[in-house]
């Protein structure tokens, strides 16, 4: 099979992060065929590879420290341990940025400069350097120095007052969404705001600097629901598993499973009162509008469905949406993601080798930009051990065997 040339081919990223947010980021640019060096603590390495709960199981016993959290978001790089708090590790990292094109860095607001790895400092080396920097509140105001995860700005930048069960509901109140949503979309930011400022230089032969804050995208992900009360002055009600649009939108219970189901148009809701031999509904004055059906009526028209649906199979329910051109999906547990046949025709699961793992490769969430036609996304690299590619980076960067023997000695390395 022949490989397609990558969009990214030729450009060098020196990643310096470390959990999930911005090294996300520096993955989607190695998916995208940058060569992503990443920097790691001297026998510690990235936080992340702590993280999680399943770990990829070495062979012969070996310890991969590749944790979920950080086998998600380290594929297609390299690795270097490096003491960056040494004179001598600073020359290693100077030396890198005369190479590179991008620097990626969430150490706490002001931490790099201390050490003469801040973006002025840097881009004196290397004027077309991009420089981003990825922080819980950003670069500037009163929060800046305070340190910041996921579960925070979910609670922060509205996003759980928005998610969890209506009031007056058992159970209801604020929930936080299961996965590091904030983290994962700042990542996305990151590695967006970067190829913005490689197009920039393209045109202008100038470097950046990029302030990049999980705040910022934590706000912003409240998207429309925020946009509906900046015009209105009303916040909305949370809604369970209720659509955020139209409705009747909700989770249907079969006789033997669990569909989700969205009528959001008046036209979608009209061929579900025929498909339920049930047409008065359409005109019945609780849900004659599309606000009615989403908000004050939508739990008794759930009932209602539900009266229907739980009579007939998921595959037989399914069938029956389909064949009207109303939109559902079948409920599924995370086994089952990878048993839908479209799943598997997307090829969703990235079977990658992997020479250290016991398997001999490891299960990989496939990029969502692999389907570009001309340089698509792909994984070249399977998330790499601590410091796997030392002695292969620093001789590209000039030095001896005996001078890498000096500096692993000292531990600078």
């Amino acid at each position: 099979m022949s490989i397609k040339p990558s969009a990214l081919d030729g450009i060098r990223v020196i990643d310096m992060s470390r959990v999930f947010a911005a090294p996300v980021g520096a993955q989607i640019l190695g998916d995208l065929g940058a060569d992503v060096i990443k920097i790691e603590r001297p026998g510690v390495g990235d936080d992340g590879r702590g993280y999680g709960t399943a770990w990829v199981e070495g062979k012969d016993g070996l310890e991969t420290r590749q944790s979920s959290f950080f086998t998600v978001s380290n594929r297609n790089k390299r690795s270097i341990t490096l003491n960056h708090s040494k004179p001598e590790g600073q020359e290693i990292i100077k030396k890198l940025v005369e190479t590179a094109d991008v620097l990626i860095e969430n150490y706490k607001v002001g931490d790099l400069k201390r050490f003469g790895l801040d973006y002025e400092t840097l881009k004196a080396i290397n004027p077309r350097l991009i420089y981003c920097s990825v922080t819980g509140f950003g670069q500037t105001g009163p929060s800046a120095a305070l340190p910041g995860y996921d579960g925070l700005f979910q609670a922060q930048g509205g996003m759980m007052a928005v998610t969890g069960l209506p009031d007056g509901h058992p159970g209801a109140g604020p929930l936080k969404a299961g996965p590091s949503l904030v983290d994962f979309i700042t990542g996305h930011n990151t590695a967006l705001a970067i190829l913005g400022a490689l197009m920039y230089r393209e045109r202008t032969g100038e470097g950046q600097y990029i302030d990049i804050a999980l705040l910022d995208t934590s706000v912003a992900m409240v998207s429309h629901i925020m946009q509906d009360y900046l015009i209105s002055g009303v916040a909305p009600p949370r809604l369970g598993n209720g659509g955020n649009g139209g409705g009747p939108a909700d989770l249907l219970h079969a006789s033997d499973g669990i569909v989700y189901l969205t009528a959001g148009t008046d036209e979608h809701y009209r061929r579900l009162t025929v498909l339920m031999d049930q047409p008065e509904l359409f005109t019945d004055e609780r849900f004659d509008s599309n606000f009615k059906r989403a908000r004050s009526g939508q739990a008794e028209l759930i009932r209602i469905i539900n009266a229907w649906s739980s009579k007939i199979p998921v595959t037989e329910l399914l069938a029956k949406f389909d064949s009207v051109g109303i939109p559902a999906a079948k409920y599924n547990e995370l086994d089952d993601v990878w048993q839908d046949p479209q799943v598997q025709h997307r090829g969703l699961k990235a079977t990658t080798p992997h020479a250290h793992a016991k398997a001999g490769s490891v299960d990989l969430i496939a990029s969502p930009l692999a389907q570009m036609s001309a340089s698509p996304a792909a994984i070249r690299r399977a998330p790499p051990l601590l410091g796997e590619h030392l002695d292969e980076v620093l001789a590209e960067l000039g030095y001896s065997a005996e001078r890498i023997a000096e500096l692993k000695d000292a531990k600078i390395v």
